[in-house]
Order: C-alpha cells, then sequence, then structure tokens
C-alpha cells in the first residue's frame, strides 16, 4: 500500500529545461546576478541539487563564481522562502524551488530524487493519525525506495 501510495505521486519533470524570466526582485530581496544564475539553475533543473551541483552548473555562465558564494546565494534563498533546503539523513544538503506543499521520493537505485505531492482533496489528516488538535506548519516528508521498471 505505502508502494503504491508513493509510486502514484511520483511528480514528471520536463526534459527540455526553460529559460525562466527571473525579477529584479523576489519577496524582497535584491537578485544579484549570482543570485538570479543560482536561482535560474534551480528552477531549470528541478532534480534537488547540491551546493556542489549548482556550484558547477553556474559556472557555465559565470566561470569566476566561488563555491563560497554559491553558499551564500543559497542560504539568502532559503532565508527569503524563494527555495527550500532539503536534508536526507547523512547526506549533503539539497536544494528545491518547488514551494508548495509536497514531499519526496528518494530512488535509492538511481540516486534520484522526486517530487512527490498530494491527489487533489487528500489532507494529512487523511492518511496519518494525528494528534487532536494538531496544526500543521509544515510538511517533510521523506519516502525511500526503488521505482520498479516495466
Amino acid at each position: 500500500m505505502l508502494a503504491y501510495f508513493a509510486a502514484a505521486m511520483v511528480s514528471k519533470i520536463p526534459d527540455q529545461p526553460l529559460e525562466i524570466e527571473i525579477p529584479e526582485e523576489i519577496s524582497g530581496l535584491r537578485m544579484t546576478r549570482q543570485r538570479r544564475e543560482v536561482y535560474r539553475i534551480l528552477q531549470q533543473e528541478r532534480n534537488h541539487p547540491t551546493a556542489n551541483d549548482v556550484f558547477m552548473r553556474v559556472k557555465d555562465r559565470l566561470p569566476n563564481i566561488s563555491l563560497a558564494t554559491v553558499y551564500n546565494c543559497l542560504e539568502v534563498l532559503v532565508q527569503h522562502g524563494i527555495i527550500r533546503q532539503v536534508n536526507f539523513e547523512r547526506e549533503s544538503s539539497r536544494y528545491c524551488p518547488n514551494l508548495s506543499e509536497h514531499g519526496h521520493f528518494h530512488d535509492e537505485a538511481t540516486g534520484v530524487i522526486h517530487d512527490v505531492v498530494f491527489k487533489p482533496g487528500i489532507t494529512l489528516a487523511d492518511v496519518l493519525q494525528l494528534p487532536p488538535g494538531a496544526l500543521i506548519q509544515d510538511v517533510e516528508i521523506t519516502l525511500r525506495g526503488k521505482i520498479a521498471t516495466t
């Protein structure tokens, strides 16, 4: 049942990265050239990269950027609620631009991390026995397993 529930919610990511129009300011944060490029990478390739992954991709457009600058950009984007920092146990932090309520499915066979969403009309109370009066402020659901090949 849990495997079905997880597999049914795995979202599809477009294969073709799109050119993203990024405003000069997001959530009160001035988007410097470095922040813009870090954010663009996260929007274009929604595969939950590590800071080092982002650094390697951003270097194509900003060859002089440092890893420290990428970390600083990611930290500021997280602090302003523009992206999410996702942690999987003892692994490096990963970054997710999807701000909607969702969880993650970690395919242990490939290492790929997929966004998982609740089916329309389904709430946490429909699938979890919550304490009486619980008010959910944030959701961090991580599912691990393998995607069956057909």
